[in-house]
């Protein structure tokens, strides 16, 4: 007899009024999940993956549909259905003035577990999770990753039937993101448990079982991650020119007709077409003698973008128009940002030591490392936001430590999470900035045009900056950044949860930016996004671990067994090796 299914939506809907529209966060939807398998929510922003989530775990009602948890039925039995489920929300609620102890103990409490069951339960789960060292530590002292694996562990303190992950990891380094996804199914084979994961990080995708893809509020379809790659063959390549480089390529194939889309991956380019067959490439870029292409393998990410990518003309050229005036005006190639023995202390814990770099005009240049590897707080002195405890830091040739306000009034920051005010509409939060960076009322008047025409905001210039799609604060933060034409601009994991349609776009416009001349410092989790770099610094525990370009920084780790090694086992690699170094030297 097979088993009944963990999780039954028939024809359910749901809606919502935000910001003085009415949104069909879901329309009819028809999803059925298997019991004891991993089944990956993915879908662009906005497409209904949250409310979906909620209402599965009894937190919301549906306006219309049925819906069965564990043969439960929703409607009738909303507590029942939460007294069953796992459910780790976006922002997981940790009690960050409690310890990693209390807060385990806290949620066997409300989860209701015998005092009896909780010690061998603790161990377990602190095995699991690389916690068991840590239990003293105040939650609000944790790493990222070690603080997303601790929510995960509250929620598993009584293992449930069916787990509920609404994107775990984001904003999660490659090491902790792998150690996540090993807990996961480790459940699953240990416990028989059902996962539903949402994620916004398509290659995790083909770690699951099934996937349930979602767009504006409808199911497009249900099946393994093959089912959805293996129609693509045929439509899939890589591309390579070695004069252009890999970020020109990718600039000039995605304005080819036919290629729908255009991605650096590793040390070329991938298209997705339209149909079957690549266009005459020869034809479309005459001036580029050494094009070669070949066919690649499809993978999730091609059926995805394939289905739901539309395209947008114009947006990059625009960018590149309204800065390039101001920036070309300085030599190119010259550093711009010069760090010398960085210090950072907090009391006796020292941060950041001894780190040095440059980086020069219109450079992309990564800054990456694990969860608290020292990388925001690099990027907040560099920004003139945190004072330097010794060394010294000259940015736009101003010595930071001296002429911290004059710098700063160079520079453009796009924080790690939304900063800007959510309380206000889009034209208020766009006004405020302008004057903010002293614009003149013509001048402010210019740059906010550019900003709702550039970054498509027109139609929410009246909505509160809290009822933006996620995809669209990034667009508002990224116009605020830019407001004052900065020709130095600093993004701490702008694309941190932001689905990858979103991705795309932005990197359009940084690509646009660097070729204009500004000067582009960016931390991203996305070993993907480091290949867009020109130069990279891998930091751990406040130092830097190795400092290359993305092509020297993946030869190190070429061999027999790995031939083209990624971003992320170069990553990988080297936290690795800096881990095995310290261990043996205590």
């Amino acid at each position: 007899m097979e088993a009944a299914p963990a999780l039954v939506f028939e024809g359910v809907s749901k809606r919502f009024a935000a910001g003085g529209r009415v949104v069909e966060a879901l329309d009819g939807v028809d999803v059925r999940i298997q019991p004891g398998k991993v089944t990956g929510l993915i879908g662009p922003d906005g497409a209904g993956k949250t409310t979906l989530m909620r209402l599965a775990a009894g937190l919301l009602m549906p306006d219309r549909g049925a819906i069965r948890v564990l043969d439960i039925d929703v409607v009738r039995e909303p507590l029942r259905v939460q007294s069953s489920v796992g459910y780790m929300p976006q922002r997981f609620g940790l009690y960050e003035d409690l310890s990693v102890q209390e807060n385990l103990d806290l949620y066997a409490d409300l989860q209701g577990v015998p005092p009896a069951d909780r010690p061998a339960r603790y161990r377990e789960l602190m095995h699991m999770t690389g916690l068991a060292p840590f239990t003293r530590r105040l939650a609000g002292r944790l790493s990222g990753g070690m603080k997303q694996k601790l929510g995960l562990a509250c929620t598993l303190v009584r293992p449930p039937r069916l787990l509920l992950l609404d994107e775990p990891t984001v904003g999660v380094d490659p090491v902790s993101r792998r150690e996540l996804w090993a807990i996961v199914y480790r459940q699953v084979r240990d416990q028989g448990m059902s996962v539903l994961l949402s994620t916004a990080y398509l290659d995790e995708a083909e770690r699951c079982d099934e996937v349930v893809l979602m767009h504006a509020g409808h199911s497009l379809g249900q099946g393994t991650p093959a089912s959805f790659s293996e129609p693509m063959r045929g439509r899939s390549f890589h591309v390579n020119a070695p004069s252009l480089g890999k970020r020109k390529l990718s600039t000039r194939l995605g304005r080819v007709p036919g290629i729908i889309d255009s991605i650096i991956e590793g040390e070329q380019v991938r298209v997705v077409t339209a149909e079957t067959g690549l266009p005459d490439l020869a034809a479309a870029l005459p001036d580029v003698p050494d094009l070669t292409a070949e066919a690649a393998e499809p993978v999730f990410e091609d059926a995805f973008i394939a289905r739901l990518k539309t395209r947008e003309e114009g947006v990059a050229g625009t960018a590149t128009t309204l800065v390039s005036h101001q920036v070309a005006e300085s030599a190119a190639g010259e550093a711009v940002i010069e760090v010398h023995e960085l210090e950072r202390r907090f009391g006796d814990f020292v941060a950041v030591k001894g780190v040095s770099f440059q980086v020069r005009r219109g450079e992309i240049f990564g800054l990456l490392g694990a969860n608290g590897a020292g990388k925001t707080t690099t990027f907040r002195m560099l920004c003139g936001l945190l004072p330097v405890s010794a060394g010294e830091v000259r940015v736009a040739g101003l010595d930071l430590r001296r002429a911290a306000a004059r710098a700063r009034g160079r520079l453009g920051y796009m924080a790690q999470r939304f900063s800007l005010y959510v309380d206000l509409t889009v034209m208020q939060n766009l006004r405020f900035f302008a004057s903010a960076y002293g614009l003149d009322r013509k001048r402010a008047r210019q740059r906010i045009g550019w900003a709702l025409e550039a970054f498509e905001l027109a139609d929410y210039v009246d909505t509160n900056a809290a009822d933006l799609p996620l995809g669209f604060k990034q667009r508002l933060a990224m116009a605020a950044a830019l407001m004052h034409e900065p020709d130095i601009l600093f993004l701490d994991e702008p694309t941190s949860g932001v689905d990858p349609l979103a991705r795309r776009e932005f990197w359009q416009r940084i690509n646009a930016l660097a070729a204009a001349g500004v000067t582009v410092l960016v931390t991203t989790h996305f070993m993907d996004e480091a290949n867009y770099c020109d130069r990279l610094v891998i930091m751990a525990q406040g130092e830097i671990l190795a400092e290359d370009t993305p092509a020297g920084m993946k030869a190190r780790f070429r061999s027999e067994e790995h031939p083209d090694p990624t971003m992320e086992d170069a990553f990988i690699g080297l936290i690795e090796a800096h881990e095995r170094q310290g261990e043996a030297a205590a």
